[in-house]
């Protein structure tokens, strides 16, 4: 008998959070209109290997990085346009604010004007304000007032 070990050649640990990765995946290849060759060159490039079942975790957490600095996008824009707007605002007025435009900072801004503790969560009349006063502020900031 051979005193070798028996070892599997796929040594990864398969649980929900691995799984949900390999989804994620899938849906960026998509995403990015990766075609298989293409998609096991990236795996191949970032990894060393061609399957994204032969990766553990670690390793699909850098392919997923690595898809993401290539244009992929995990999550889905907020479904209320008035959200996105105060946060596009936010952004522009960023570079202009001692804050540097954190979104602790929005958060604050908001939670001050409204009593509501982040954007997520105005409703759209209340957002209407916030994005008024962004207006206003963004105005004088840029004409040197604030």
């Amino acid at each position: 008998m051979s005193d070798r070990k028996r070892t599997s050649r796929r040594q990864v640990r398969h649980d929900s959070n691995w799984a949900g990765m390999v989804r994620k995946l899938h849906v960026g290849r998509k995403q990015l209109g990766l075609e298989d060759a293409d998609y096991r060159a990236l795996l191949q490039r970032v990894t060393g290997k061609t399957s994204s079942t032969q990766c553990s975790e670690g390793e699909l957490d850098l392919i997923l990085k690595e898809m993401k600095r290539v244009g992929f996008k995990t999550s889905r824009p907020s479904g209320k346009p008035w959200v996105r707007k105060v946060y596009a605002l936010w952004e522009e007025m960023g570079p202009l604010l001692r804050s540097g435009g954190t979104r602790e900072a929005l958060r604050a801004y908001v939670l001050r004007m409204t009593k509501v503790s982040a954007p997520e969560f105005l409703d759209e009349p209340t957002a209407r304000k916030v994005i008024e006063g962004l207006k206003a502020w963004k105005v004088r900031l840029e004409d040197g007032d604030a």
